[in-house]
């Protein structure tokens, strides 16, 4: 049911009435449905507890209408950010709010057998606590939409399977989605971290074109081309961090030298957080170039330990380029992404939220 297009439409304004609510007759107007239909897939969500009346509306004429809302705690997605030395896991509801959260330590190196075990530990753990649970794990969380999983790429974000992950060549090829999916029975969505935090931002409000810049154990980019997640021919794009910008510069763990990637991370690693910061504003002054994209947001632990100097150093870069190249208007705008450290945790958790609600971009 969730599945099918028009069912989506509906959610989605029901989401975005919030606790107001939203009647069948705006329902129809806004989605071009017949009433008829509106009140089928409105009766269809009420059988299935996933929307709920909120009231009465005066109309302006007849009886008042009867308005729906959405009910939040009727489905639960889980969002896991599965980086180089840490695993953050969150369990939101259908509002996309946070309602569990658990975070440990891991090495991305230690091997298949450990990372899923530590992966499935986590996630069984969060969501035996969020949704009260006994030992029986996801097998009782008839809420449970799935678990969408973020981690460093490159990658196949369609058949879930990992490319030469950059500095963890063990992993190319590994089929990610489908063997944690077997351990945990339930969907499971693979994509870049970039790409999450991207739509979990798109989602949250931010919009027109934009690139999310994550700079933590690595460097990439998230890019959100007219509202909409832009992935590539083959789901490749985004690569931000290995881009070259000094010729034969240092060795990078991708085999490429002088890529953003190793010249900010050295930077961050001598304790020069300006010139890392002046790295990857050259970084973000190409791709502002390249794309035209509308504003830049900063996440990523390193980030977050200098927000201020990393957000004057990218946006000084970014004013003097369009000083030189006489841009009309003011220069691309730069700011830290909302939600902190757990961007990338809450946007996996929308790669299964965002198509129940019509998103398709995901």
């Amino acid at each position: 049911m969730v599945r099918s297009h028009n069912t989506a439409l509906v959610l989605g304004l029901l989401r975005d009435a919030g606790a107001e609510g939203i009647s069948r007759l705006e329902l129809a107007e806004r989605t071009g449905l017949t009433p008829q239909a509106v009140s089928k897939i409105t009766a269809r969500l009420r059988e299935e507890g996933l929307a709920a009346e909120a009231g009465r509306r005066a109309s302006t004429g007849g009886k008042p209408r009867t308005v729906l809302r959405l009910v939040p705690e009727a489905g639960h997605a889980v969002g896991v950010h599965l980086d180089r030395d840490e695993l953050r896991v969150v369990l939101v509801d259908l509002d996309g709010a946070v309602v569990g959260e658990r975070r440990a330590g891991l090495d991305l190196g230690a091997g298949a057998e450990a990372v899923l075990g530590a992966v499935v530990g986590v996630v069984e753990g969060v969501v035996r606590d969020g949704l009260g649970l006994g030992a029986e794990g996801l097998a009782g969380a008839g809420t449970l939409l799935g678990v969408g999983v973020a981690l460093p790429g490159p990658l196949d974000h369609a058949r879930g399977v990992l490319h030469r992950v950059t500095g963890f060549p063990e992993w190319d090829g590994f089929p990610l989605r489908d063997a944690l999916g077997e351990r945990l029975g339930v969907p499971v969505v693979v994509d870049k971290d970039t790409n999450a935090a991207a739509l979990g931002l798109a989602v949250g409000g931010e919009g027109g074109s934009f690139a999310y810049l994550h700079l933590g154990t690595g460097l990439g980019a998230g890019l959100v081309i007219g509202g909409r997640v832009h992935r590539g021919a083959r789901t490749g794009a985004g690569e931000f961090g290995h881009q070259v910008i000094q010729l034969d510069g240092p060795l990078c763990e991708c085999g490429n030298r002088g890529c953003v990637e190793v010249l900010c991370l050295a930077a961050v690693a001598r304790g020069e957080t300006g010139e890392a910061a002046r790295v990857l504003g050259v970084g973000a002054g190409n791709l502002a170039g390249l794309l035209d994209i509308e504003g830049v947001l900063l996440g990523g632990r390193t980030i977050a330990g200098a927000p201020g100097v990393f957000v004057r150093g990218v946006d000084e870069v970014l004013q003097a380029r369009a000083r030189r190249e006489g841009v009309r208007g003011k220069p691309v705008p730069v700011r830290v992404a909302p939600r902190g450290e757990r961007v990338v945790a809450e946007g996996a958790a929308q790669l299964l939220l965002a198509p129940v609600f019509g998103r398709g971009d995901a």
